[in-house]
């Protein structure tokens, strides 16, 4: 079941309003990595995230399939965004009533870097099965 949830960065000029199903995923993939200077974790926020302050919103499109949102204020990664969906992996981080989040999945395993590992029991994907999933959805 979905929650309402709503979440803000660090300056709180930016704003993010979402049903979500409360289940993390973790994606290992380097621009992730380099992007939040470790693993990003996201939430699944659908295609109709509300979001305010969108004046403070900078895009970087970061491959042909997505674009990564964060604050031009204060730099806080917010979410990436599927291009032809318009589907928001929203940062995890944002919303501070988040007891209800639990690890669920981590995808890009196979681009993990060894020093760091979750205990927690999740689904793995490989990136060629992120992939092969993501262009049978379409």
């Amino acid at each position: 079941m979905k929650k309402n949830y709503e979440g803000h960065c660090l300056c709180k000029k930016v704003s993010i309003t979402a049903q979500l199903d409360e289940k993390v995923g973790v994606c290992h993939c380097s621009m992730c990595r380099q992007w939040v200077g470790g693993p990003f974790l996201g939430v699944d926020g659908g295609t109709d995230a509300a979001i305010r302050g969108t004046e403070h919103l900078g895009y970087f499109v970061s491959s042909d399939w997505a674009r990564r949102a964060f604050c031009r204020e204060c730099g806080s990664a917010l979410f990436y965004e599927l291009r032809e969906s318009g589907q928001k992996i929203i940062s995890a981080g944002l919303f501070a009533k988040d007891e209800g989040f639990s690890l669920d999945h981590q995808i890009f395993i196979d681009e993990k870097p060894h020093w760091y590992a979750f205990a927690n029991q999740t689904q793995t994907m490989t990136g060629a099965e992120v992939f092969a999933e993501f262009t049978k959805q379409q």
